[in-house]
């Protein structure tokens, strides 16, 4: 069958899911992985720029570049009006140090000394869209400092939770990334935001991995259309 009418075909059958069956899930990472245990660091500005600088690179080169950053300049206001080859060489372990030192200065500027505590309190949609009218920011960067800041209700959706989702049927097939964040905020119950993402991110990076994906061994797989459908097969 030729893959576009595959897709549209999976596409039509797929239903939404419950808030119920993601909970199912979420017991299962659960007894899995464990239960990991939020801690709000109250640093959105500096999530925020951890989150630029974690774009297409892994967490030890994001940190490292983090780290440079913050040794080499005293305060976000001598960042944001610093030449900008002195940024690109600060956060240069982290890659793409040319797109990510205008991007993180751009943002600075914006914020005008904004050092974002009001998000907090805000009504949740009216920070996630504060957030996202700076350069360069969307749903996922919003929603990390949300959750990682303030504990906000609301689960970033990177590679692994959407492809761990996708699989799970929580997702439409070929859904967008802007649309499988507002199916997880749908889905996932006050208080449990960061469980859903820290469970999701453990799942994809240990057993739901890109290639090869260990089914078999899957907690979820009598939860999972994609994981039965490969099992199956084989």
């Amino acid at each position: 069958m030729p893959t576009a009418r595959r897709s549209r075909g999976n596409a039509a059958a797929w239903k939404p899911a419950t808030p119920r069956r993601l909970r199912a899930i979420r017991d299962r990472l659960r007894a899995a992985y464990g239960r990991p245990v939020p801690r709000a660091h109250r640093a959105p500005v500096d999530e925020l720029i951890l989150t630029i600088l974690s774009q297409n690179t892994n967490d030890r080169n994001r940190d490292v570049a983090y780290a440079r950053l913050r040794e080499r300049f005293a305060s976000w206001d001598e960042l944001r009006d610093a030449p900008v080859g002195e940024v690109e060489e600060a956060i240069r372990p982290g890659g793409l140090g040319p797109t990510k030192s205008v991007r993180i200065q751009e943002i600075l500027r914006a914020l005008e000394g904004d050092d974002l505590r009001w998000l907090e309190d805000a009504p949740l949609d009216e920070a996630r869209r504060a957030l996202c009218e700076l350069p360069g920011v969307g749903r996922k960067t919003a929603a990390c400092v949300l959750l990682f800041s303030y504990g906000r209700d609301d689960v970033p959706v990177d590679t692994h939770v959407y492809r761990v989702g996708s699989r799970l049927g929580l997702f439409r097939p070929g859904a967008s990334f802007d649309e499988a964040h507002d199916e997880l905020l749908r889905l996932t119950d006050p208080g449990d935001a960061y469980e859903i993402h820290v469970g999701l991110i453990r799942h994809g990076r240990r057993t739901c991995t890109s290639r090869a994906p260990r089914c078999r061994e899957c907690p979820l797989l009598d939860l999972c259309p994609y994981g039965r459908a490969v099992t199956a097969r084989s």
